[in-house]
């Protein structure tokens, strides 16, 4: 039970509890099985309670309160106002956030494992290395939340396909895949929710001895948003390697063609540019994009690389270890992959 003292302190408003935890610095309240529901601890010095938790929270007004440290394990958070509150390094354990107003609270190194947000208001709360995991997120808009690519995930949690509606789509991959939403899902997740998207999507196809400038180039297009795939990144253990790459060429926008002395060489690549040909017959518009390394591809006798040299533009990357000329043609590049304004990038369902 919690200990009377302690709450007829509290009961006696925030001012005077503030001041008697500054007074007995090293006491750690305990509050263990309070019913604070509808209490108004705006502003409140609840700092590392950490042994004990609060039971319900119903409805209570923790504005600007300092929460760190706090023990809130299945703690009913129901309508409460966390407005501004300090929850680094809480414990959320199982808590029940429903029409929560958690805006622009700092909930940096919480621990969110097996919470319910539900119709939770999170207006540019701060999520940085939040642990989560079997966490649900229902009706959320996570569109200014803070650090969600820093987030740690524990284990897979459960992403409301109504979030990512009133999150527009605006939810960082990284964030989603460690939720464990499915690839194609995150892919179209944009258009499903109507979200224009800023670069077409693409498939990367090269040769693994070009492997250090495909790792070089991929990282760069993710860190400018372009969405793109990469075998030895998005490739599970026990896909069917063939029928995976078949699909991902189909389910984005370009084939990103790396063309060098090795990938013309590679029955691979050819096959890829092959799949990539055939798209474009059927969907009448271009789907081949291709950049060179160096330049073979403009001597070569391979029939099919000597086709995409007399009939396509071809990106010139060839002094890619160069940072200043590297840099030059990865902002051409990103130009020439702007979407077109108003464009349908979606693929055949």
């Amino acid at each position: 039970m919690a200990n009377q003292e302690h709450l007829e302190i509290l009961a006696k408003g925030v001012e005077v509890w503030n001041a008697w935890r500054v007074e007995n610095g090293g006491t750690i309240p305990d509050l263990y099985g309070a019913d604070l529901s509808g209490t108004d601890l705006s502003g409140a010095d609840l700092s590392g309670v950490g042994r004990q938790h609060f039971s319900l929270l119903y409805n209570a007004n923790l504005s600007h309160a300092n929460l760190s440290r706090a023990n809130l394990e299945g703690a009913n958070l129901t309508g409460a106002k966390l407005v501004g509150a300090n929850l680094g390094d809480a414990s959320l354990f199982s808590a029940i956030l429903s029409q929560t107003n958690v805006a622009s609270a700092n909930l940096s190194r919480a621990f969110l494992l097996l919470a319910v947000l539900r119709s939770v208001v999170l207006d540019y709360a701060q999520f940085d290395r939040v642990q989560i995991g079997q966490t649900v997120f229902e009706n959320v808009d996570l569109s200014t939340v803070r650090g969600l690519e820093t987030v740690v995930h524990i284990g897979p949690s459960t992403i409301g396909i109504d979030t990512m509606y009133r999150s527009q789509g605006k939810i960082p991959d990284s964030f989603l895949r460690g939720a464990g939403v499915p690839e194609n899902l995150i892919t179209y997740m944009k258009s499903l929710t109507g979200a224009a998207f800023d670069f077409y999507s693409c498939f990367i196809s090269y040769s693994s001895q070009d492997q250090d400038f495909a790792e070089r180039l991929h990282a760069d297009l993710q860190a400018k948003g372009v969405r793109c795939w990469f075998a030895p990144e998005d490739l599970k253990i026990g896909d069917k390697f063939r029928s995976c790459i078949d699909e991902s060429i189909r389910i984005h926008d370009k084939l990103l063609l790396v063309l060098s002395g090795n990938s013309i060489a590679s029955a691979w690549v050819e096959k890829e540019v092959e799949t990539a040909f055939e798209r474009e017959r059927r969907e009448k518009r271009t789907v081949l994009f291709p950049i060179r390394l160096d330049d073979d591809v403009m001597e070569t006798s391979e029939s099919w690389a000597a086709d995409i040299r007399r009939t396509r533009h071809i990106g010139d990357m060839t002094g890619w270890k160069d940072h200043d000329s590297y840099a030059k043609a990865f902002e051409r590049l990103l130009r020439d992959l702007k979407a077109e304004q108003g464009a349908n990038s979606k693929t055949d369902p």
